[in-house]
């Protein structure tokens, strides 16, 4: 599929996905949810790619839905939903893949867009990120596109209903300290602190870093610590027999850095 409203750049292991409408602060139309259903839908499969890092041309990261775009098209099935569920399975998808997403946020990150940023396994702001449920503000419910699920386990549920049942933006400070996110930094300097991030974990093994992405997924929803503790068991013993495991374990007694095959 040829890609127009996103750009994926390869760096070695790393695709580096751009939401590219910088003129609409890349909100979210219909060839956009084809194209990044078509991407994270073919992640899985993709051995050479261990991390997706995540941001937006321009002065946004997303602004949300393109509603004036809305209804100009022909609503796919979407599971029965039409563009609803079309639209929520591709945040689905990013959760499903086995590689970790950074996202790095600036400007607006609305709606679906602030969306995007929950779905990612790791968030890094600028200091003009500005985030919000903003379904809310156009007598929408801001339970949407998993903002219902992601929010409260990342802020707590006191939090997340001030959150999403007033539709207030979060600045870049309000979200390091409520762990929102993980990192602040000048927005020119987002793109190198994403470049420092994705350093170290290509420092990691490739089964350690898919099966802790797994290992985490499981853990925020298990059931009990037993549950969580035999994911835990059986994650660590398939890694234990890797290749990754032995060059891991060499490289760490013979005081080099490890040389992974994949």
């Amino acid at each position: 599929m040829t890609y127009e409203t996103i750009q994926v750049e390869k760096k070695g292991a790393v695709d580096w996905l751009t939401l590219n409408r910088p003129e609409q602060l890349n909100s979210i139309n219909n060839q956009m949810v084809a194209e990044l259903s078509d991407y994270f839908g073919g992640l899985f499969h993709a051995a050479d790619t261990r991390i997706v890092v995540m941001k937006g041309a321009g002065r946004a990261f997303c602004a949300g839905l393109d509603i004036k775009a809305q209804g100009s098209e022909i609503a796919p099935f979407g599971g029965g939903f039409g563009f609803q569920g079309w639209l929520a399975d591709v945040y689905v998808k990013m959760r499903r893949c086995p590689q970790p997403i950074v996202s790095l946020v600036h400007g607006p990150a609305c709606g679906g867009g602030f969306a995007f940023a929950l779905a990612s396994d790791i968030r890094i702001a600028g200091q003009s990120a500005r985030m919000n449920a903003a379904f809310i503000k156009l007598g929408l419910t801001s339970c949407d596109m998993g903002v219902s699920y992601f929010l409260p386990r990342l802020v707590g549920a006191s939090l997340a209903a001030e959150l999403m049942m007033t539709g207030r933006f979060v600045d870049a400070n309000r979200a390091l300290v409520t762990g929102l996110v993980s990192q602040v930094t000048a927005d020119e300097d987002l793109v190198a602190a994403g470049e420092a991030l994705v350093a170290e974990m290509l420092a990691t093994s490739p089964i350690g870093l898919r099966m802790t992405k797994e290992g985490l997924g499981f853990a925020i929803d298990a059931p009990s610590l037993e549950a969580a503790i035999a994911m835990e068991n059986r994650n660590q013993l398939m890694a234990a027999a890797s290749d990754d495991f032995k060059e891991g374990l060499a490289a760490f007694l013979e005081k080099r850095p490890p040389r992974y095959s994949a």
